[in-house]
């Protein structure tokens, strides 16, 4: 008899969220959405003892460059919740990189994920991994080996994702200094100089990307294309300088602008610009006894709170405010349990 269901299908076809077109959404979606549906569908009935869907970490955490692949493995982990809500087995597992000699994580994929603090897991992790997620009570699990002190060197760049911030310790205010150091370089230094101080940390951040040993490396009149950018390359390198700049730069940025050169007098442009526009603000100060001001706030709790003072009163008084479950929010509660 059947007694369980592995879905480990998985196809990539990579770009930029604007180069994505029909025929790239349905490569990647087919086999995730597809055949996870039809496997649903077709054992419904069966009495599994485990249905195991092959997600991916960028369902969780994103990844730049795998809008339709981090899409089609959302799917997958919510077919798992609604199993499980169904009574029916189901684990999704949200995989990071494996490191197998023939997969989908090429040399440069395993380069770029190291610089951004994701290890890749051996074969002999992964199936230990799969063991323990059989048998974990979870519809969904992370397993991915995380590199601390990488992670540690992009929070410092001010470039770590929200989702990762609690799992490295970074001084306090390291990280939001490193957002906006160009513009404070700039401002300590003569106009004359802003081109080249612009080319040399922007420089810094392509050696970074392309695992140059020093900015020397980087040819400033080089074309990117002609270095070996690819359109991840642009994203991680667009994501860096946001980091180091403070300004809102499109994921094109590197291929409207071609050469470092092109980007560094893009960047001070932008920045100049920014400066000028900026309008004189009034410094007023509080004539004030009140630790705490409160400009706006509304209030709908149980135990008949309907405004802040309700709500005060009740915390004041310590009441017991639970109640009735709500009948006229029109949740399908007979459907639900």
């Amino acid at each position: 008899p059947l007694i369980g269901v592995v879905h480990a299908a998985g196809v990539l076809a990579d770009g930029t969220i604007g180069s994505l077109d029909a025929e790239a959404l349905h490569k990647v979606m087919a086999p995730k959405v597809d055949g996870a549906l039809n496997l649903h569908e077709l054992t419904a009935e069966r009495e599994l003892s485990f249905f195991a869907l092959f997600s991916s970490a960028a369902a969780a955490l994103g990844n730049p460059g795998q809008g339709n692949y981090a899409a089609a493995n959302a799917f997958m982990d919510a077919l798992a919740h609604h199993r499980r809500s169904a009574g029916l087995p189901a684990i999704s597992i949200d995989w990071g990189a494996w490191e197998q000699a023939e997969g989908m994580v090429a040399d440069t994929d395993a380069a770029r994920l190291a610089r951004i603090g994701v290890k890749l897991l051996s074969e002999e992790e992964g199936l230990a991994l799969l063991d323990v997620a059989l048998g974990a009570p979870e519809a969904q699990l992370l397993p991915i080996r995380l590199d601390t002190a990488a992670l540690r060197t992009v929070a410092k760049a001010g470039a770590l994702p929200p989702i990762l911030s609690a799992l490295v310790r970074v001084p306090a205010g390291r990280g939001a200094a490193a957002k906006g150091a160009l513009a404070r370089m700039l401002a300590e230094a003569p106009q004359a100089e802003w081109e080249q101080i612009a080319l040399d940390l922007i420089r810094g951040h392509i050696a970074a990307v392309l695992g140059h040993p020093s900015p020397q490396a980087v040819d400033p009149e080089k074309n990117f294309k002609d270095m070996g950018f690819d359109s991840l390359a642009a994203v991680e390198l667009r994501n860096r300088l946001i980091g180091a700049t403070g300004l809102r730069l499109p994921a094109t940025v590197v291929f409207d602008h071609p050469t470092p050169t092109a980007v560094a007098l893009y960047v001070v442009a932008k920045l100049a610009g920014e400066k000028k526009a900026l309008p004189a603000t009034p410094r007023a100060s509080a004539h004030t006894d009140e630790p705490i001001a409160i400009v706006g706030m509304s209030c709908r709790y149980p135990g008949d709170v309907r405004s802040p003072e309700d709500l005060w009163q009740l915390v004041l008084e310590g009441k017991d405010a639970i109640g009735e479950f709500p009948g006229d929010r029109g949740w399908d509660t007979e459907r639900l349990f």
